[in-house]
């Protein structure tokens, strides 16, 4: 089946399917507008951006960015180059979040949303990145703003939703992060409901990064030399994206899970049917329909308990983040994938200021 096929019968083919049958809510993984606008075809209501995704979709555009960073650095002639990239990354959250208007009004703001995040080098100031969160809550009206389940993270999740900023909680790979996160948007919530503020649909959704925790499990059993059936591997992502769900469901959250970080295709087959959000990069998507992988209700389906039991008795790192006692608060910002995915977040923001100093000041030839 060509890309032109699937487009063509998106309706008809898995992503399609789910997106018409179950409550299970498709967002795309980039901002990339013509991805954005094809996902939204396969039923996407919502999309991403961070500073990985924001500097691959400019650089795989760079003929037009190119452009349009000059037009930036001239309109804003004091700006540092690091500046000048993150006006770039709010152009292209706009213009995606305008994609997404139509979602966001016939969902009554629960879908249809733009995630951008914060600065990752503002992670140790809970008032800067609170102060940032807001900034980005103006840009459209379907924005909401990613925090980091950090210590300082949480604290800023709680008064950004306070101050009416809706919340997308990132850098989260564990059962007690998506918790501590989840309550502390309701701590926020129960603020503003105390002094008489709107409580309206905030669309807030906690992000747990399945692949990402399986990557980091897959980098530890080769570590330590644990051999054990290297496909039971590729579940602990989904049985901790399970267990998040059946709680945040028995508990009433007001926010939803998120699956992000794809490494399989179970990261949205096994959620299907969840009243949660699915969020594949967009060849994952391509992937999923061109193999038609069934579109089944699978939420309530448990992962193999030999396979939990194996992963919990061989890994330590699978029981912080599968139990819900795992870890503390305090432990968040030392666990293996927080930290991993911190500095690669840190290190996109510094190569996108590079790609901009080499548009505003090419080196001499």
């Amino acid at each position: 089946m060509t890309t032109n096929d699937v487009l063509a019968n998106s309706l008809e083919l898995p992503l399609g399917i789910a997106a018409r049958t179950t409550k299970t809510a498709l967002w795309n993984d980039s901002a990339d507008p013509m991805e954005l606008t094809r996902s939204i075809e396969f039923g996407a209501v919502g999309a991403t951006c961070n500073p990985v995704i924001a500097l691959t979709a400019i650089r795989k555009n760079i003929g037009v960015w190119h452009s349009r960073l000059q037009e930036i650095a001239k309109a804003n002639p004091t700006s540092s180059d690091s500046k000048i990239g993150w006006l770039a990354v709010e152009q292209l959250s706009i213009e995606a979040a305008h994609l997404l208007e139509p979602a966001f009004e016939r969902t009554g703001g629960r879908d249809g949303r733009l995630s951008i995040q914060t600065d990752p080098r503002l992670h140790r100031d809970a008032e800067a990145l609170v102060e940032q969160a807001v900034h980005f809550s103006t840009l459209a009206p379907n924005i909401i703003v990613k925090i980091p389940a950090t210590k300082v993270g949480l604290a800023a999740i709680e008064e950004a939703t306070y101050r009416g900023v809706s919340i997308n909680i990132t850098i989260s790979f564990t059962v007690s992060q998506a918790i501590a996160g989840a309550q502390a948007i309701e701590r926020g919530l129960d603020r503003r409901a105390a002094e008489g503020m709107e409580v309206r649909e905030f669309g807030s959704v906690v992000t747990i990064m399945g692949g990402r925790l399986d990557d980091w499990l897959k980098y530890r059993a080769t570590k330590d030399r644990v051999l054990i059936d290297p496909g039971y591997l590729e579940w602990a992502g989904v049985a901790t994206l399970k267990k998040a769900y059946e709680l945040f469901t028995a508990r009433g959250y007001r926010s939803r899970v998120l699956s992000a970080a794809f490494r399989n295709h179970m990261q949205w087959s096994e959620l299907v049917g969840g009243d949660l959000v699915v969020s594949p990069p967009f060849d994952w998507q391509l992937r999923i329909n061109e193999n038609l992988i069934p579109a089944k209700n699978q939420i309530g389906v448990p992962v193999d308990p030999k396979i939990i039991q194996t992963l919990l008795e061989r890994l330590p790192d699978f029981y912080r983040a599968y139990d819900i006692d795992g870890l503390s608060v305090d432990e968040f910002d030392d666990f293996g994938p927080t930290r991993r995915t911190l500095r690669q977040f840190l290190e996109a923001t510094t190569d996108l200021e590079t790609l901009v100093r080499e548009v505003l000041l090419p080196e001499a030839t």
